[in-house]
């Protein structure tokens, strides 16, 4: 059942629409066994939640994106996590992660402005007492994300032009 589910995982993650027959004929399962595993990975929070990979460029949105160095005291008998868990709770805030190098956590962001998101970063996240030093990076242009790329090239390298 594990390989199964792993299997599943890798499918999804390549198009979380792919309907259940298609699953278990990919897998070479049978329906009722791709549909249970599936229910297991949802209840167990292995699989929480579904969503697609948006090349937000194409629409006509106000989105000023950053990933943040983040270097913290970590506290006592609570390490990293009570720290994390409270920059993970601002409505900016879209991921973090505990890294290891130069800093200690790597947050991606997202406001409606850059004076926003700057705001956000001296007033918020800065403010907090066991915040030592930030350094913050804009996203200027995505070229691959989840294993999407963004722009397709033809094999001369150009790009490809589709009516």
């Amino acid at each position: 059942m594990e390989n199964l589910k792993l299997e599943l995982l890798e499918l999804l993650q390549e198009d979380c629409r792919m309907p259940l027959e298609k699953l278990a004929v990919m897998t070479g399962k049978a329906l009722d066994q791709v549909a249970q595993a599936i229910d297991e990975m949802e209840k167990d929070g292995v699989i929480l939640r579904y969503r697609p990979v948006i090349n937000w460029d194409k629409m006509q949105s106000n989105r000023v994106e950053a990933m943040i160095e983040v270097r913290v005291t970590p506290q006592r008998d609570m390490g990293f996590d009570a720290i994390a868990s409270r920059i993970y709770r601002f409505d900016e805030v879209k991921s973090v992660y505990l890294m290891s190098g130069g800093y200690d956590l790597l947050v991606l962001v997202e406001a409606s402005t850059l004076k926003e998101l700057a705001l956000f970063v001296s007033e918020k996240l800065s403010t907090l007492d066991t915040v030592t030093g930030t350094a913050t990076s804009f996203v200027l242009k995505r070229y691959k994300q989840d294993g999407v790329v963004f722009e397709k090239r033809s094999p001369d390298g150009r790009l490809v032009i589709s009516p």
